[in-house]
């Protein structure tokens, strides 16, 4: 997210270890003077987008497509700092726990404005929040809003909501407005650097329909336009209020199909950024862009995931998962097929934040195929012996779910096949509507830097993230005691005794954690920054004039 955040599924006070700025490699000359040249404040950067799932609102985007355009269009009470992960203020001018942590009081800067015109205030954020609590509107994201008092009045298990405002949320006064929570939570700040907690102008609750395809912000670009399935173009917002101004003009989301499409276009200065480089380049890119290169850590973690609704998996023995995961030679595909880059997983958890724990997992992630198989048989066998993996086939994911499958395939004998869906807004919607068949390919890039978001909004019971129908009461437990602990610390060392509940449950599989393998074009004027969550901070790139 602008600086650090950005957890959701992908296609990164705390302090966190990995540095935003990224570093290139190869050979210098084809690096084309990246830093020499001046900057056109109003010009046009291209990146790579795939179509978003749902109607651009802050609530509806739990993908990592529709959220790299909100986050230019909005933006929130905080972010985080790159590089470090502390917490900054954006539109907040504080955000005060009580000496509980129960509740919170936000202060916002004055004078900011809407991107037409009208003003942003507290009412904004009481009224987007409680919108996007509500059952009735269906928001993927509702679900963050639980802890806040009232919730489930709007949004009942069961039935029509009580009340269309959570109890829970008070306007004080234009620039003012508290926050009551269900019980403590040391950690509330942080989460409000998420999309879903971003304001909304009284024209929303219009025709929230229409503003979804033409969204009105408070961000450094305002949104011009969107031809489904082509191109989505932002443009710098004159006069926007935040500490992130952009120094370019204006952004143009390209969509593409392949990851090969997009890495040409690359090559040919057609496009500026890309999300990664297709498998068949990885040993070749950093030679092609030289200095352009990019191959840096972020915070996100490759898993596959049982489908827990399916008469496969539903009653599963988690020792069947166990014996799985240690069927997966990981350390050879990531050196071989994914040359070099990726590292093995050994946590739920990614590095660089707050309370990962090297080596978490212990032998449950290491290769051992006589203990897989004998696992597997322990447990009962897998149902029908065979499995899928489903993905999404706009992004390079065949190669490594062959190598899974042949991995599995020779450790178990189990047969294990990909499950191909042609974009990710078709991967991501059969995952909603419980249509995944055995397993799916799971990418979680971070929200916010703490343990909390890898586990209780992923793998809890009602957490919008949990598309597998995992379900675990003493894993919910645990976490309730791990949010209302008096402090952060206390609260990422009850997280870490919840991963060890998920390392017997298996509530998935980790794979590997993510780098960003990526590249810019000869257009852009220095090195790209990212954040945490691996994305461009979009706003700080720079566009040489022609």
């Amino acid at each position: 997210m602008r600086g650090a955040k950005s957890a959701k599924w992908v296609a990164g006070a705390i302090v966190v270890a990995l540095a935003a700025t990224a570093c290139g490699g190869g050979d210098d000359s084809a690096g084309d003077d990246m830093n020499k040249g001046k900057a056109d404040p109003n010009g046009i950067v291209t990146a790579q987008l795939s179509e978003p799932q749902n109607p651009l609102q802050p609530a509806n985007a739990k993908e990592s497509q529709g959220s790299r355009v909100l986050r230019t269009i909005f933006a929130g009470l905080v972010d985080y700092e790159p590089g470090t992960g502390k917490l900054e203020y954006v539109n907040a001018e504080s955000v005060t726990p009580n000496d509980d942590s129960s509740e919170w009081t936000v202060k916002l800067k004055p004078g900011w404005k809407f991107h037409d015109g009208t003003p942003v205030t507290a009412k904004s954020y009481v009224d987007s929040w409680n919108w996007s609590a509500n059952i009735k509107n269906n928001q993927t994201n509702s679900s963050w809003f639980s802890d806040i008092v009232g919730f489930e009045d709007v949004h009942p298990e069961k039935g029509d909501p009580k009340s269309d405002k959570m109890s829970g949320l008070k306007v004080v006064d234009d620039n003012t407005f508290t926050i009551k929570l269900t019980q403590p939570v040391s950690y509330f700040a942080y989460k409000l650097g998420y999309d879903v907690w971003a304001p909304l102008p009284e024209a929303f609750f219009k025709d929230p329909k229409a503003f979804g395809e033409k969204p009105v912000g408070n961000g450094p670009y305002k949104f011009v336009s969107w031809e489904h399935n082509k191109l989505i173009k932002v443009r710098k917002f004159a006069d926007y209020k935040g500490p992130n101004t952009a120094k370019n003009g204006g952004i143009d989301f390209k969509n593409y199909t392949t990851a090969d499409a997009a890495y040409s276009d690359l090559r040919s200065d057609n496009v500026d950024w890309i999300e990664q480089v297709p498998t068949t380049a990885l040993t070749s890119y950093k030679t092609d862009l030289g200095d352009r290169a990019i191959d840096e850590p972020y915070s996100a973690v490759q898993s596959i995931i049982p489908a827990f609704y399916t008469k496969q998996f539903k009653d599963i023995d988690p020792k069947v998962v166990q014996g799985l995961s240690m069927a997966i030679d990981r350390q050879t595909i990531t050196k071989t097929v994914l040359q070099g880059t990726r590292t093995p997983a050994d946590s739920y958890v990614a590095p660089g934040v707050l309370g990962y724990k090297k080596g978490a997992l212990g032998d449950i992630v290491k290769f051992d195929p006589a203990q897989a198989k004998k696992l597997i048989q322990e447990g009962g066998g897998v149902p029908g012996n065979k499995l899928s993996i489903q993905y999404n086939a706009d992004q390079d994911h065949k190669p490594w779910v062959d190598a899974v499958c042949n991995s599995i395939r020779k450790s178990t004998g189990v047969e294990c096949t990909g499950d191909p869906k042609p974009t990710f807004q078709a991967d991501l919607d059969a995952r909603d509507n419980e249509q995944v068949k055995s397993m799916y390919r799971g990418g979680w890039v971070l929200d916010y830097p703490v343990n909390s978001n890898f586990m209780r909004d992923l793998y809890g019971s009602a957490a919008a993230g949990n598309t597998s129908g995992y379900s675990n009461k003493e894993f919910d437990k645990l976490s309730s005691e791990a949010d209302k602990a008096s402090s952060i610390d206390e609260t990422v060392k009850l997280y870490q005794q919840a991963e060890q509940l998920l390392a017997k449950d298996m509530p998935a599989i980790p794979l590997w954690f993510y780098k960003v393998n990526s590249g810019q074009s000869k257009n852009i004027l220095g090195k790209i920054e990212y954040g945490q969550d691996g994305d461009p901070i979009f706003e700080s790139i720079q566009v040489k004039q022609k």
